[in-house]
């Protein structure tokens, strides 16, 4: 009924992957988007909340209570820029840099496994299509 369906497809597409990621995440006690905002973060010390909700695809409102979330967590620090002092920076707190490593390793482990499953090919074939449907979408 919903073959040709982008809404449909997507979504059903998503759910079957993030029950996937959820399991490979839960180790550290993480949700798929708190790991990979956290991966960011590690990645891109001093990174403001604006840079963060583009790079995720959220909403400023949604970083804020990843944030908020993560900070209680211990796991990251927001500290004031000396520029502004209205803007903020959001760092890696110790927690988080002692899991780096291991987030790194299970993102990894998680493209090896979809790629073992679809095959390689057909992996990074739908992620970039996925990517330049999206890009073209937000820019329309």
């Amino acid at each position: 009924m919903f073959e040709e369906c982008l809404y449909f497809n997507s979504n059903a597409l998503a759910r079957t992957v993030t029950r996937v990621w959820t399991e490979a995440y839960k180790p550290f006690g993480l949700s798929p988007p708190h790991a990979f905002m956290l991966r960011v973060v590690l990645a891109n010390p001093g990174i403001m909340p604006r840079e963060l909700a583009k790079e995720l695809s959220h909403s400023r409102s949604t970083i804020t209570r990843f944030l908020d979330s993560l900070e209680k967590r211990n796991l990251l620090v927001r500290k004031m820029t000396t520029l502004d002092g209205r803007e903020v920076q959001v760092y890696p707190a110790k927690d988080a840099i002692d899991i780096h490593d291991k987030l790194d390793q299970t993102g990894k482990n998680l493209t090896k496994l979809m790629g073992e499953i679809i095959g390689q090919d057909d992996l990074s074939i739908t992620i970039s299509n996925l990517r330049k449907m999206q890009h073209i979408l937000e820019s329309n």
